[in-house]
């Protein structure tokens, strides 16, 4: 799969509707065949600075997610609400979803 996580600094004057502002483009990536998850958080640090982590089943899902119409308008709307250009962090993995964090194993309680 291909594992992406980006930082997006937004301004303040927007940092709270950020939700909304991306909720269009957020639902469409997410009905992208090839999205695997499509996830936003914010920083608990820094109120004006989200953190998107995606996934696409391969590099032809993420091509054909950077080649969207939705893509395509979310460069264009998306912008003006920044600070800056976002920051990213792209790979490629070879598995297909989460794995356990095993330093950490719940065990069922009764």
């Amino acid at each position: 799969m291909i594992f992406i996580t980006a930082k997006f600094k937004v301004r303040p004057e927007d940092a709270d509707n950020w939700r909304q502002i991306t909720a269009e483009f957020t639902s469409a990536t997410r009905g992208e065949p090839g999205c695997l998850w499509f996830d936003w958080s914010r920083s608990i640090e820094d109120p004006s600075e989200y953190v998107l982590v995606e996934a696409f089943r391969d590099g032809a899902a993420g091509a054909a997610h950077v080649q969207s119409g939705h893509f395509r308008k979310a460069q264009q709307t998306l912008p003006p609400h920044l600070v800056e250009t976002p920051r990213i962090v792209n790979f490629e993995v070879p598995q297909d979803d989460w794995s356990q964090l095993g330093e950490l194993t719940v065990s069922p309680t009764d």
